[in-house]
């Protein structure tokens, strides 16, 4: 669903606090997690934690989110009528399922970005590039060039109590070129760029070697 800026969280070892901890299921036959890269509508939904916010929220057992629709309307995760809800928005069956791990396709790591990279694409494309489009865990602003981190990988990155490895450059999926706004509208010319520039990659997959809590405004540190 929608992304969520926050100003603090706390990441375990699993990856951050209620990330993809409640999920939706295609209720089709053999249909499997839904990806907004099949279904954009589903960015039109929210999800937050609006009694546990920010580090308040429990990494091992998160609780149910409340589930915001496009036109406003407001479900608990556990609503019967939520699964209705969103089949007749999204046009198919709907089931719901909750991993308090988190349903990751690489468990125990983090997407972080970084400022000066996202700068440095929006200024070749000469539009502007909101965060939201590529939905990361962590966004860091460092003392470093643009696409740095591109040359990162087995690096530690350190901000708050958490320390991070990095693991890979992040190759990017369909998913940024929806407008976070209007996720139905699309602009291709962002996935051709990255493909054509940055071998499609944007941002960095980091394991967490240390779990903690980590605020906006932290000091952060990388080192081999």
């Amino acid at each position: 669903m929608a992304g969520e800026e926050i100003a603090a969280t706390r990441v375990a070892a699993h990856g951050l606090a209620g990330d993809r901890a409640h999920t939706l299921v295609d209720g089709r036959e053999g249909g499997g997690r839904l990806s907004a890269r099949a279904v954009p509508g589903v960015l039109e939904w929210a999800a937050t934690y609006p009694d546990h916010p920010d580090d308040a929220l429990e990494a091992v057992d998160p609780p149910p989110p409340l589930v915001t629709a496009p036109d406003g309307r407001c479900f608990g995760f556990d609503d019967p009528t939520l699964p209705g809800a969103l089949a007749a928005d999204l046009d198919r069956p709907i089931a719901l399922r909750r991993l308090p791990s988190g349903d990751h396709d690489r468990r125990g790591t983090v997407l972080v970005t970084f400022e000066a990279t996202r700068r440095a694409v929006e200024d070749a494309l000469g539009r502007p590039l909101e965060l939201r489009r590529f939905r990361p865990n962590l966004h860091l602003e460092l003392d470093a060039a643009p696409f740095a981190e591109e040359a990162w990988a087995d690096r530690r990155i350190e901000v708050g109590e958490v320390t991070l490895r990095v693991r890979e450059r992040c190759e990017r999926c369909a998913v940024p070129t929806r407008d976070p706004g209007r996720p139905r509208e699309r602009w291709p010319e962002l996935l051709r760029w990255l493909f054509g520039e940055r071998e499609g990659t944007f941002g960095a997959i980091a394991e967490v070697e240390r779990a903690g809590r980590v605020a906006g405004g932290e000091r952060v540190g990388v080192w081999e």
